[in-house]
């Protein structure tokens, strides 16, 4: 699926529709590019056969009222998005209850005969940054959400990397700061970062207090930095992003953590391998909140043009 030249453009006449499937809610967007969104609305994420109507209504209404000429469908992982495998289109392995075995691409694109592009929200999340945001013109890049989970849309070449799956690097074990002994969130591993460094996990470590209250320079942020540091650390040794955005909401309101993140990153490295020059490596999404919202118009206008594969 390479960044189609068309996704970059700034004139397009068509409208695209587009569905972000998060852990607590779904955003529908229709649109004709990243500043000119045509209706935008949020529904909570319940179980399926809830929240899956809600969506199809929407999009219907959309489709018979103004038309949609492509359908871009994010969703939280894992999701199978193989097309010759059995599963696709399936919610696989989520903690979300109700969720695994979920077929999407059944309930919100089969019933439009347009074309539809079918990925994790977070490599939707990238595209956008690439095409509209901080990734603007970049091949290789790196979008990383650190909020109820860890996810990571990793661009490599110009394409989402392939292989068994989409990538779980939230999921990447990594070594514990000395001295941290918080016991993991994550069911599935004691020492990946999901479990060491999402919000949930920040929330554990807090016992009680609020995100918004803690000082820079409280000791709790310094088991966050240092695992994201070292997730960072990974992904520079093994496809060299040009860049990584960090988003989500545990870094949303708290500025600071970017820099040391950077900072931490730059020790680690050692000078072993240089960043590129002319900036800070790890920055803001330039879309804000808008990344993945917008990630799913930038797949529908790539599945238009037949470039999403």
């Amino acid at each position: 699926m390479p960044i189609a030249d068309g996704a970059r453009s700034s004139v397009h006449t068509s409208r695209y529709a587009g569905v972000e499937l998060g852990g607590t809610k779904c955003i529908c967007t229709l649109a004709t590019r990243a500043d000119d969104i045509v209706d935008q609305r949020t529904i909570p994420t319940g179980q399926p056969d809830e929240t899956l109507p809600v969506i199809a209504a929407i999009l219907q209404e959309w489709k018979d009222e103004r038309d949609f000429a492509a359908l871009g469908i994010a969703a939280f992982g894992p999701i199978d998005i193989n097309p010759t495998s059995p599963a696709y289109g399936r919610v696989l392995t989520t903690p979300k209850r109700g969720w695994p075995g979920t077929n999407l691409v059944a309930a919100l694109a089969r019933p439009f005969t347009v074309p539809f592009a079918f990925d994790t929200d977070v490599n939707g999340a990238a595209m956008a940054e690439i095409c509209w945001g901080s990734g603007l013109g970049l091949q290789d890049f790196a979008y990383v959400t650190v909020g109820t989970g860890i996810g990571v849309g990793l661009i490599v070449h110009g394409r989402p990397t392939r292989g068994i799956g989409h990538s779980e690097i939230g999921h990447i074990r990594v070594p514990r700061m000395t001295g941290d002994d918080f016991t993991s969130i994550c069911r599935y591993h004691d020492d990946c970062v999901e479990g060491l460094a999402s919000g949930p996990a920040l929330l554990g470590r807090l016992q009680g207090r609020q995100p918004q209250t803690i000082a820079p320079d409280d000791p709790v942020w310094d088991p966050i930095v240092d695992c994201l540091a070292k997730m960072a650390h990974a992904l520079v040794c093994t496809t060299g992003p040009l860049r990584i955005a960090m988003g989500g909401g545990v870094l949303t309101g708290q500025p600071h953590l970017l820099g040391r993140i950077e900072q931490q990153l730059r020790i680690s490295l050692n000078d072993y391998m240089a960043l590129p020059a002319g900036g800070p490596y790890i920055v803001a999404p330039g879309l804000g909140h808008q990344a993945g919202p917008m990630g799913t118009i930038a797949m529908a206008m790539m599945a238009k043009k037949g470039a999403f594969a």
